[in-house]
């Protein structure tokens, strides 16, 4: 039986974009749940001593998230639902061991009070992107332009090891992954009118989780470089 049996036109098409952006978002806060606890377990059993004595393991899951993510952006034509849901919950779960590095690192309260920074962040931006009037189109270009940048600066330091320009790209990038927070929910707000409820809707719907998840990842890594407090 038709769930949306009843309604107008209108109303359904309503309906359906409703459920398209809870599975969207239903996606990116289980992905989060997955990292967030991968990372807590390997701390809490210390299993991340382990793996970081073989630095082989390290280096193999962040290989394996580009991987994933590349696979996910070529190949989701070609997925199934089940597969790209599958890739999406491999990469949280990379991301969970990779970032578990952080707990070593940073105080945990300090970490703690971030993320909910990140959070409240994030929501603002993402309520902005979907109540906005305007396009943000324009303002996406120039983000990604930003992103690159950051990308060549943050290689750059690599080699200059800069406390001044990796705060500097630190900023930047608070301020670009805040931007494409809001220029991203606005895009899948829009794909979310056309939801027919098919198969490659599913995908869409996982491909624009996956979108939102690297948004925030990225702002709490970046605010926990400018605000974290370091572990004595």
């Amino acid at each position: 039986m038709d769930a949306y049996n009843g309604l107008s036109a209108s109303e359904k098409s309503e309906a359906l974009a409703k459920s398209f952006m809870v599975k969207v978002y239903g996606w990116m806060v289980f992905a989060l749940a997955v990292s967030g606890g991968i990372g807590f377990y390997l701390i809490k059993s210390g299993l991340i001593f382990k793996m970081l004595a073989t630095p082989g393991i390290f280096y193999g899951c962040i290989i394996l998230e580009l991987v994933v993510v590349l696979a996910m952006s070529f190949l989701m034509n070609k997925m199934s639902v089940m597969v790209a849901g599958a890739c999406l919950i491999a990469y949280s779960a990379l991301n969970g061991v990779t970032f578990s590095v952080i707990g070593l690192a940073f105080d945990v309260r300090s970490i703690f009070s971030v993320f909910a920074i990140t959070a409240g962040m994030f929501l603002a931006m993402s309520v902005y992107g979907a109540k906005t009037k305007a396009s943000l189109n324009s303002a996406g270009r120039y983000l990604f332009m930003a992103l690159i940048g950051i990308l060549i600066a943050s290689v750059v330091n690599i080699f200059l090891k800069s406390s001044g320009l990796e705060w500097i790209i630190s900023l930047v990038a608070v301020a670009v992954f805040t931007g494409l927070t809001a220029y991203d929910t606005q895009k899948i707000i829009g794909i979310s009118k056309y939801n027919d409820e098919s198969e490659h809707f599913g995908k869409i719907a996982i491909f624009g989780a996956l979108q939102l998840y690297l948004d925030f990842i990225n702002i709490f890594i970046y605010l926990l470089r400018l605000f974290g407090s370091s572990k004595d």
